[in-house]
């Protein structure tokens, strides 16, 4: 791994999967995939999706739409270059973006939350 010193986790019950959404969506790449973890570089942080325990995993259902999975204090941001176009690239992968009306400007920053394939909170960040 590298010396980045500073990342985020999120466990995942399909590793492969998300590590594919994550990567596509932010254009990330993975720099490290093993069976039960996966970390993409996301400038000086790493993303690090880690596989849930299968005793863990079993009693997460993941359903088609994705259920909110809100029941967590922390929510990871992500910076992209255009929100329209990750929202587009977040559906064809499992995942969404709020629509439009729901972006707000954030200090230097237009924002959105979403969700991945998972369910699992996110928000992406595009400089104004």
């Amino acid at each position: 791994m590298g010396d980045a010193g500073v990342g985020v986790a999120i466990y995942v019950k399909e590793l492969a999967r998300l590590s594919a959404f994550y990567a596509s969506l932010l254009e990330l790449e993975i720099r490290q995939a093993k069976p039960d973890f996966a970390v993409l570089e996301c400038g000086p942080i790493e993303l690090i999706l880690v596989a849930m325990a299968p005793e863990w995993a079993q009693s997460v259902e993941i359903t088609s739409p994705p259920m909110i999975r809100e029941e967590t204090p922390i929510k990871p941001l992500f910076l992209v270059q255009d929100i329209a176009q990750a929202r587009l690239r977040a559906e064809a992968l499992g995942g969404r973006l709020k629509d439009r009306e729901s972006e707000w400007e954030f200090g230097q920053y237009r924002v959105c939350d979403g969700i991945d394939p998972e369910g699992n909170v996110f928000q992406v960040r595009q400089v104004v």
